[in-house]
């Protein structure tokens, strides 16, 4: 068999275990996992031989948003057409609504002294819960008028709350309340005293976004295709100065020619300074996560049965990647650790 031929076969393979695979888990899945795929030797080491994909949850209408607590051991993620944020206890694996209603958040993150702050579709804000159980408001509007939809985001150090404002939640009541976006699409940044600065508007929709594990850097999905043609499938790039983004430029495409033109949403760093994005909206053989070394080149895949929305590192060691499957939630084992706080 020559190599053509061997991957073609690989592929088919993989295909065909994604189809017949039993997400109950009741049917073991045969290792090493098929559906986590190296597409290039520097992602061998991050592959576990002998773990699998798992299902932890199912039933949700759009999962986003999951975040890990440390202290809690526990996952909190969204639903947002069901306008409720879920809990995963890594203890027995009980999942149970968190919070309903939720403000339909999206995106969700904690802070530094360890206090959740969500970014809310229907409200159009960005919150804080505070440690005995009260909401605090970060930001609802910019220059006197009102945030689109805030959608994901990501703490700093320096104590500020990085996110973005595409206006998805506003374009559908599905998501939020329907109206109209009185912003341009943009990344914001709030100051640890309650400033807000508008850190760029050139992305056509700013989705997902996280720091390189120096926080030098900052990564930011476009998922502006949905809505202008001309828009490019790209994680874009910045260098960070002084709390300011510069020099932004295409980091990876998400057009794979030969598989499909999907999507980043959410997106996550490791330690070793790789990307790891969920993806969506092409199909099997494409929907699921995907990896960039820090170069940008494509060097590993996780397939899923459904699109994938956004991913977090989490657990006791945060090596286990958590994916929110457009109607599920699934983990995952990895050789990698996350970055960040979750």
């Amino acid at each position: 068999m020559n190599r053509r031929n061997f991957l073609a076969a690989g592929i088919a393979v993989s295909a065909a275990a994604q189809t017949k695979r039993d997400w109950s888990g009741k049917t073991p899945v045969r290792y090493p996992d098929p559906d986590i795929i190296v597409l290039d030797p520097r992602f061998a080491r991050y592959k576990i031989g002998n773990t699998p994909l798992q299902r932890l949850y199912t039933g949700l209408l759009w999962a986003e948003g999951p975040a890990w607590n440390g202290v809690g051991r526990y996952l909190v993620f969204s639903d947002i057409p069901n306008d409720r944020q879920m809990r995963w206890l890594e203890e027995d694996g009980h999942v149970s609504t968190f919070r309903s209603p939720a403000g339909q958040s999206n995106g969700n993150t904690f802070d530094w002294e360890g206090r959740q702050i969500s970014f809310e579709h229907a409200t159009r804000r960005v919150t804080r819960y505070e440690h005995n159980g009260q909401v605090t408001v970060l930001a609802n509007k910019f220059n006197g008028k009102r945030l689109n939809a805030p959608n994901d985001g990501v703490v700093h150090p320096d104590g500020s709350v990085w996110f973005t404002d595409p206006g998805y939640g506003s374009l559908i009541a599905y998501e939020g309340n329907k109206g109209d976006l009185e912003l341009k699409e943009a990344v914001y940044r709030i100051d640890k005293n309650g400033g807000i600065e508008k850190l760029t508007d050139e992305l056509y929709k700013p989705n997902g976004l996280c720091f390189s594990p120096d926080y030098k850097k900052v990564y930011i999905a476009d998922t502006g295709a949905t809505h202008f043609p001309q828009a490019p499938r790209i994680i874009k790039v910045y260098d960070v100065v002084d709390g300011r983004i510069r020099n932004g430029k295409t980091f990876a495409n998400m057009d794979w020619p030969g598989k499909g033109a999907g999507f980043s949403d959410g997106i996550r760093c490791d330690t070793d300074g790789n990307v790891w994005s969920s993806a969506g909206w092409v199909g099997d053989g494409y929907d699921g996560v995907h990896v960039f070394a820090p170069d940008g080149t494509r060097i590993g895949q996780i397939l899923l049965p459904e699109i994938c929305s956004n991913v977090c590192f989490g657990g006791r060691k945060r090596n286990r990647l958590f994916m929110c499957g457009s109607q599920s939630l699934y983990a995952v084992y990895t050789e990698a650790i996350g970055a960040h706080i979750c």
